[in-house]
């Protein structure tokens, strides 16, 4: 068994006692995690909207701090209960805000729009909402 010097064991000791308060024992430093996702819409999410005539706006504001690489928006529109969209886009986005024109509304039919903001920097940071509309 090898003896190590007494100093070097007392550096040893104090660094692992400072690992809950110090980011490495000069291993480098641990990025800042990226901050969860927060979006508001107009129209809002998990609102109805009192039928109208098209083509129809939607604004997607980033509300929490942009992601470094920014975001994706996916927008798809569908008739409540189907998954056939008649509306679908998606843009890559640095903006905090983001105008969105939907069309090919079907008449007299309740559809659901359905929004998801992925960031481009950590696939796993994602919002989704949804509200629905109708075409007079």
């Amino acid at each position: 068994m090898k003896h190590r010097p007494a100093g070097k064991n007392l550096l040893i000791l104090l660094c692992i006692a400072s690992l809950p308060f110090i980011s490495g024992c000069g291993g480098g430093s641990k990025s800042t995690p990226e901050a969860n996702l927060s979006v508001t819409t107009n129209p809002a999410v998990n609102t109805t909207q009192a039928p109208a005539l098209g083509p129809f706006s939607l604004n997607v504001k980033i509300t929490s701090a942009m992601p470094a690489s920014g975001v994706t928006i996916a927008v798809k529109a569908a008739p409540d209960g189907t998954t056939n969209n008649f509306f679908t886009t998606s843009k890559n986005s640095t903006a905090a805000s983001n105008d969105f024109s939907i069309t090919g509304t079907p008449v007299a039919v309740v559809s659901v729009v359905t929004i998801t903001v992925t960031s481009n920097s950590t696939s796993t940071n994602t919002w989704t909402g949804s509200y629905r509309y109708s075409a007079k």
